[in-house]
């Protein structure tokens, strides 16, 4: 029904769709086959992987146009899993990744994302978008005797550079002329053409690996189904679905942002982990969005779900029948389109962040991007980066705290407290008393202020007792009802009473 209502859409266009759809397949290729040899297994399950990750994401996702597949940071995850336990530990990981997933999913926690600041989002894709950029450097080295990788110099450097330039100029240039044709994907022709029918010697993707195969079989993980197994996959898996939610959540971000339209995070998560499942049962290493092809994708027209179910089957259809001409495609096509990319990727307008933002906030966004270039490690990156923020945040309230004072005609002093009383301000919050020259009753007035947390209950346990000490009674006023309950809640910690506000009754008009 979602295709046929598609098809019913005026503003589809279905053209678009499926030149996007195969141009991103041929960009899933080699990042499939480098993915799969960082990890450390066949290039096949890695092409698997994006065929069945993609088909599923693309068809129940919460955001159309998004790509998904393999990728890079699911990879560095799981390189030391398949290297102490094998590859049958790999596919049950994966499998609980999924059951992890769907699990937020359902719970509807992938809301949480909107925790995550803006200057976190500029870091990551900027980090990101220098993590693909750096990625294409090792189509230019090849491997020597003894495993030993050397750069390509000479004549070969020359023609690899030239071709990758052509590929960014027809890429930039074509869409000046004629949108017709998705630029991606006909500089890829072009370059392909001018390579196969010159004879030109330069390296391609068969000379990575290959891609001919079967299709995916069902297999279930061949391991023992037992505590000791799920002790040693758990870790993995639970790293591995929080990355890849991370990645997907923010990738969502990303192309909402690019298309002015907003996806739905849960359902994502959903359809993520519904995919990353049925990965792992059929020999898949599990992924999540990939930012760059889903840029890819969307700068190329793609903005429904057919793209996506096209750059999967196109993909199926490549190991099972085209890998012969797949593997003729030249790599500096490849590159080409992925240096435009990262290129595209990269928030240009954040370089001009640092006069026109807190400066706390670009440090924030360079943190997360050179921990994300460096570590490859976005689960990290995003976390570091949202502490930042989260300590800039507690620290500036901290500092907001105050206390207006007054004494009323009964000779009584009110504290009228103003900002949050939390973990933070309980320091300064304390220091606002003068315990000594107070009258023997005081209030203490929240009525524009909140108790937030555990460490506010016992800062107001401290001003009681030390008013007590010396004979004083305190009353504390306008406390919310979350704050009463919280104060209840920790009775039998600490003794703190609050003055119950008086309730006016009102004289009805109404008869009884």
């Amino acid at each position: 029904m979602v295709f046929i209502d598609q098809l019913k859409n005026k503003e589809f266009n279905l053209k678009n769709e499926v030149l996007s759809g195969l141009t991103v397949s041929l960009a899933l290729v080699p990042e499939a086959v480098a993915f799969s040899l960082m990890a450390e297994v066949s290039p096949l399950v890695g092409l698997y992987s994006a065929f069945i990750i993609g088909l599923i994401t693309a068809v129940l996702g919460g955001r159309p146009g998004m790509i998904s597949g393999a990728t890079g940071a699911i990879a560095v995850v799981v390189v030391s899993l398949v290297a102490r336990h094998g590859i049958e530990y790999l596919f049950a990981a994966v499998v609980l990744m999924g059951a992890i997933q769907i699990l937020i999913g359902v719970l509807r926690l992938g809301k949480f994302i909107r925790l995550v600041p803006h200057a976190v989002m500029y870091g990551f894709v900027n980090g990101l978008a220098a993590v693909i950029f750096m990625a294409q450097f090792k189509q230019f080295q090849y491997e020597a005797a003894g495993g030993v990788m050397h750069w390509i110099t000479g004549m070969p450097l020359i023609i690899m550079l030239g071709f990758v330039l052509l590929t960014m100029a027809i890429i930039h240039f074509l869409p000046k002329l004629t949108k017709a044709v998705p630029a991606s994907l006909a500089a890829i022709l072009v370059v392909s053409g001018i390579i196969i029918s010159l004879d030109i010697p330069t390296k391609t993707v068969g000379d990575i690996a290959s891609i001919s195969g079967g299709l995916p079989s069902f297999h279930i993980p061949d391991i023992p189904f037992n505590l000791e197994t799920l002790m040693i996959v758990f870790p993995y898996s639970l790293i591995m679905a929080l990355v890849g939610l991370i990645e997907s959540l923010l990738t969502l971000a990303v192309v909402d942002e690019m298309t002015e339209t907003r996806g739905r995070g849960n359902k994502e998560s959903v359809a993520q982990g519904i995919a990353n499942t049925v990965c792992g049962f059929f020999g898949g290493m599990g992924g999540c969005a990939m930012i760059g092809q889903s840029i890819i994708n969307v700068s190329s027209g793609g903005r429904n779900r057919i793209s996506g179910v096209v750059a999967a089957v196109a993909l199926l259809l490549f190991v099972l029948m085209g890998s012969s001409l797949i593997e003729q495609v030249p790599m500096a096509a490849l590159v080409g389109l992925m240096f435009m990319v990262a290129i595209g990727t990269f928030e240009w307008a954040s370089l001009r962040m640092f006069k026109n933002v807190p400066h706390t906030d670009f440090i924030v966004m360079i943190t997360v991007a050179l921990v994300t270039i460096f570590f490859h490690n976005l689960a990290v990156a995003v976390l570091i980066g949202v502490v930042i923020s989260a300590l800039k945040f507690a620290w500036e309230n901290a500092l907001r705290i105050r206390a207006r004072k007054r004494i009323d005609d009964d000779g009584i002093k009110h504290y009228e407290i103003y900002g949050p009383l939390f973990f933070g301000s309980v320091g300064l919050f304390q220091e606002k008393f003068k315990i000594e020259d107070d009258p023997d009753e005081v209030i203490i007035d929240f009525e524009e202020s909140r108790v937030v947390d555990h460490s506010a209950i016992e800062a107001l346990n401290k001003v009681t007792e030390r008013y007590a000490k010396v004979g004083k009674k305190v009353h504390l006023k306008h406390l919310s009802s979350d704050c009463r309950d919280m104060l209840d809640n920790a009775s039998a910690i600490i003794d703190v009473n609050y003055w119950e506000d008086p309730k006016y009754k009102l004289v009805s008009d109404e008869l009884a």
